[in-house]
């Protein structure tokens, strides 16, 4: 039975490039998928691509594709990517460039484009599914609208030969599927092998979690080398059951265990995790350890794919500002709540008045609150003061009266820190998949 390998070379936008390299130099894979795209990092790259029609692609594409592709080249790996980002076009480009200063030839790179649906969203004038308001109600400036579109334009991309594919707003599971469909000829409607394929790419999607990362906890589940995490790879069947390993030597480990952390990441329901491809059903599947660092996957289905698609929107909500501060030795706790007391009792002298503010102490509270954190005495903690406000200039007040404690708070305080960001949340919404038309476009090397 015809089998393939994929890799996976970055479960997200800023990832390790290393591992990438490992794979494409010694995995023997015929394909390399990198997963860089979150929902807030699609609205950052509209508002880069806004501001320069070159930008709002992936920073690191550049230095990956640099370090990749002598080896992608030299034995024919195909890449398939989502680093392309809110400007695929742009990322081609530069993918171009990097693979003719390295002397490629013949080389076909896609571009699909489509998820962009900011235009149809504002027409429709759609629901915001937390807000439960229309986006012409919602009293947000709205800053994108990307879909999360399939496998198809991707299969399609690969049956014409592309070596290295460059999308955007694409499921993270349908880069690896895409693969799947296109090397065995699985049918858009093919729900059963659809699932199973949905599942191992969102078993891959995240990298190095499925290989030890996010899994340590010393005195109880000990990863070896995680400073040499290798990534994962898929040996994967026509049939859609696979194995999952990763290059002998490198650091982490691959086990039943690791592979239903990852397959439980980010799913509320395992019998109905949606995507743009398929309705796929996880509660079957099984892992079973058949060699060191090698695990069988199995068990996965499918039923058909929702009739609408998710959008994620980005919106502008104002601006954090933020303050740190820190204390050490004894009584650095009292002198660490005196301090945040002085910065609340100054709000109020100021008539500052955030949207949202938090106080915390980092070391004794900062995480899960007072009640859970009592009777913790550390012997340094660090004041953080955050605050949510409308304009730049009331969110730098924070910081201000943070760092004013410097010579007008409690002993002994150092290390003051202050910013301001802009914030760009995300809602979401569902578009009827008739209003969603994506493209193919090539560049040739």
């Amino acid at each position: 039975m015809k089998k393939i390998r994929i890799g996976c070379g970055a479960g997200y936008a800023g990832d390790r490039i290393e591992p990438a390299v490992e794979l494409a130099e010694k995995g023997n894979i015929q394909y390399l998928v990198f997963e860089c795209l979150a929902e807030r990092t699609i609205a950052i790259g509209q508002r880069q691509k806004k501001h320069n029609p070159d930008a709002g692609f992936n920073e690191l594409l550049g230095a990956r594709m640099r370090a990749v592709l002598p080896a992608c080249l030299e034995k024919g790996i195909r890449i398939v990517t989502n680093m392309g980002s809110a400007n695929p076009r742009a990322a081609a480009k530069l993918t171009a460039e990097i693979a003719r200063s390295l002397g490629a030839k013949n080389l076909k790179i896609a571009i699909i484009e489509g998820d962009d649906v900011f235009e149809q969203v504002m027409q429709q004038d759609l629901l915001l599914d937390e807000q439960q308001k229309p986006v012409s109600q919602c009293g947000k400036k709205i800053v994108s609208a990307n879909a999360y579109i399939g496998a198809e334009p991707m299969v399609q991309a690969l049956a014409n030969g592309a070596d290295i594919v460059i999308a955007g707003r694409v499921s993270d599971p349908s880069l690896f599927l895409s693969i799947m469909m296109h090397e065995f000829q699985w049918a858009a409607d093919d729900w059963a092998h659809l699932g199973k394929g949905t599942i191992l790419g969102h078993l891959l999607e995240c990298a190095g979690q499925i290989t030890g990362g996010y899994f340590a906890d010393p005195g109880y589940r000990y990863v070896p080398d995680l400073a040499r995490l290798g990534f994962p790879i898929a040996e994967i069947s026509a049939d859609g059951d696979a194995v999952i390993t990763k290059v002998e030597g490198s650091g982490g480990m691959v086990t039943p265990d690791t592979c239903k952390e990852q397959m439980l990441y980010e799913i509320h329901r395992p019998d109905e995790y949606k995507t743009p491809d398929v309705t796929a059903d996880f509660s079957q599947v099984t892992f079973t350890q058949v060699g060191k660092d090698r695990v069988a996957v199995s068990g996965g289905t499918g039923r058909a794919r929702p009739e609408t698609l998710k959008v994620s929107v980005g919106y502008e909500d104002g601006f954090i500002g933020e303050g740190e501060m820190s204390y050490a030795g004894p009584g650095a706790v009292e002198r660490g709540r005196l301090a945040l007391d002085i910065v609340k009792e100054r709000f109020a002298i100021t008539a500052v008045q955030p949207q949202e503010v938090r106080f915390d102490l980092i070391g004794v509270d900062s995480l899960h609150g007072a009640t859970l954190s009592r009777n913790s005495q550390p012997y340094e903690v660090r004041v953080r003061v955050a605050g949510r406000f409308e304009t730049k200039a009331a969110a730098a007040v924070v910081g201000n009266e943070v760092e004013a404690l410097y010579t007008n708070g409690p002993a002994g305080g150092g290390g003051a820190m202050k910013s301001v960001k802009e914030i760009v949340a995300m809602d979401s919404t569902y578009i009827p998949r008739n209003l969603v038309t994506t493209s193919i476009d090539y560049l040739e090397v």
